[in-house]
């Protein structure tokens, strides 16, 4: 029995090996991407080139109680810089004031307008139409998950592009501009995202960022050094030979008539985002239809993140079904043909190192523990691999920070740095364990079918204050 146990332990080894060794490669190519995206950057602050030719955009908000922080972010769309763009918000039944605060601030009046119903969702109950905000459209309707209200958002845009950001989530001035340059680019971009940054501790003011600071909750710096890692290695890194699978619900850009084509946005899903995605990749490959879908690489969109361990807990747990949701769904796009990486490399890297990471992980706690107890192996050995495993987790961190210095240089004080790196080691004693359980809880309530809905978080009011 020992010697089982240490064979499997080193079959683990070997796991996190190849992980790292992948994610290594994946950080070069995101490197390439870096370097590439430099020619969009503004070569004046406050200015970046117009072309003349960007297609119009509807940016949608979706949003079920959200009366804290609609308002600023509602504000923070309206002020992007971009030549033709109108703004739908759909309250999708919010139990609080939401719907009461968009019409104070913002002077709706109830003006009922035609559309064609493209996607089915729930009963609209009223139109509002802005006097004082021209191309702000508020929609109201019944209950029925964000994906629901994507989809009616879609059936109310007029244009050919439309950008999903989430109701806590607040965009700078050139974020449209940043995002549809892929479009511009190559006609056949189909979806395109960017990295999404943590607004917490920051500053903002009539929906702008004043000042970027670290947040002081220890579990919002946690989650930072996270979306550094994921946003550079599980996204940006994908894009460069066009088997990315996930566009950040938070903040993308995607081609309406594509998505409509698809179906638009799964009603019954938790991670109607990443699923939409793959979704994509399979329609349009059966088809044999050329596309892109692409990342910019630029923090062009910031969202509140969880500080309490509660609602963190219900995020991680939501996000490790939709993953698992999405790979179920789609999982024709396994090898399918033609061959592809979206199929052949990036489909299978998500199963084994993404979806079965924390069961891999948690067995390989066992394991060790098991090893130890029975004697059959060596402390020295056990340090050994405890010391590979938290030292490639820090490597990987800290190769992120070096891209997030080289592409966008958010955090321009060193200290903060110096921080977010302290953190990115003592995130593996504790709160990278913590994660595995949650995700494993995904994982089973994925397997017992558990049915989702909207993801409560407790927000923090943006406008006027740090978030």
């Amino acid at each position: 029995m020992p010697q089982i146990l240490e064979w499997f332990a080193w079959l683990l080894f070997g796991y996190v090996i190849v992980q790292t060794n992948m994610q290594v490669a994946i950080s070069i190519a995101t490197y390439g991407i870096i370097r590439r995206d430099m020619r969009f950057r503004r070569v004046e602050h406050g200015e970046f080139l117009l072309s003349g030719v960007e297609p119009p955009i509807t940016i949608i908000i979706a949003a079920f109680n959200e009366e804290k922080t609609i308002i600023a972010s509602v504000r923070s769309m309206l002020q992007v810089r971009y030549p033709t763009f109108e703004v739908i918000v759909v309250n999708d039944g919010s139990r609080d004031a939401t719907l009461a605060e968009l019409v104070m601030a913002f002077e709706l009046k109830p003006f009922p307008r035609a559309y064609e119903v493209r996607l089915a969702t729930g009963v609209v109950r009223g139109m509002y139409f802005s006097v004082s905000v021209p191309g702000l459209l508020v929609i109201d309707k019944v209950n029925g998950g964000k994906a629901d209200a994507i989809n009616c958002g879609i059936n109310a845009s007029r244009y050919p592009l439309f950008c999903c950001v989430d109701a806590d989530s607040m965009l700078e001035r050139d974020s449209l501009l940043r995002v549809v340059q892929p479009y511009l680019a190559d006609p056949l971009t189909v979806a395109c995202g960017g990295i999404v940054r943590l607004a917490n501790g920051s500053e903002f003011h009539a929906g702008n960022l004043v000042r970027t600071r670290l947040p002081g909750s220890w579990l919002a710096r946690f989650q930072t050094v996270e979306y550094l890692r994921g946003f550079l290695f599980g996204r940006m890194g994908w894009s460069a030979s066009n088997g990315l699978l996930i566009i950040p619900g938070a903040f993308g850009l995607l081609h309406k008539e594509t998505v409509i084509e698809a179906g638009g946005y799964r009603r019954e899903t938790v991670g109607e985002d990443m699923e939409l995605i793959v979704r994509m990749h399979r329609m349009l490959q059966r088809i044999r239809r050329p596309y892109r879908i692409s990342f910019v690489a630029d923090p062009i969109c910031w969202t509140q993140a969880p500080e309490d361990r509660r609602t963190l807990a219900n995020q991680r747990i939501r996000w490790q079904r939709g993953l698992s949701e999405s790979l179920w769904l789609n999982r024709r796009l396994l090898m399918s043909w033609p061959p592809s990486v979206a199929g052949w490399v990036a489909f299978p890297y998500f199963l084994v190192f993404e979806w079965a990471a924390p069961m891999v992980e948690f067995l390989g706690y066992v394991v060790i523990c098991l090893l130890l107890y029975t004697h059959g192996l060596g402390e020295h050995t056990a340090l050994l691999f405890l010391a590979v495993a938290l030292g490639f987790g820090v490597l990987l961190s800290a190769l992120a920070l070096l891209l997030e210095e080289m592409s966008s240089h958010v955090f321009p004080n060193k200290r903060d740095l110096l921080t977010l790196f302290l953190f990115g080691i003592l995130e593996n004693f504790g709160y990278r364990q913590m994660n595995v359980l949650w995700r494993l809880t995904g994982t089973w309530q994925w397997l017992r079918g558990k049915q989702g809905g909207w993801g409560r978080m407790k927000r923090q009011t943006l406008e006027g204050r740090s978030a």
